[in-house]
């Protein structure tokens, strides 16, 4: 399931099941997106990492998909408070602020020995 049909489900879970279910309904729609976030880095480092080369920090393409993840993520989960309503928009500054930790201290460690 895409990520955009993975969000459609959850607005329309919300719904359905109603404002009782809603912290369920994100937390689960928050695992998926993480567990899918995590196996879409995994992915790209397993294809960017050289073999036997010694590490010397993330490459230009690890930094690049890390960006692109984190803004779709970001953008998503913003895009999700944003419907659900129901005072929930106080979360996005805590998210986007993570995001731009986790940002910063992964470009941090370019070219540092591991």
């Amino acid at each position: 399931m895409s990520t955009g049909d993975e969000l459609k489900a959850a607005v329309s879970a919300r719904r359905e099941l109603g404002p009782e279910f809603e912290d369920a309904i994100v937390e689960s729609f928050l695992d998926k997106m993480g567990k899918e976030v995590d196996r879409r880095v995994d992915e790209r480092l397993a294809q960017a990492a050289p073999k036997s080369v010694a590490h010397q920090g993330p490459s230009d393409t690890q930094r690049l998909a890390l960006a692109i993840v984190s803004l779709g993520l970001g953008t998503l989960t913003t895009i999700l408070f944003v419907l659900v309503g129901d005072g929930r928009a106080g979360y996005i500054i805590p998210i986007w602020v993570a995001i731009i930790i986790v940002n910063v201290l992964f470009n941090n460690n370019r070219g540092k020995s591991g």
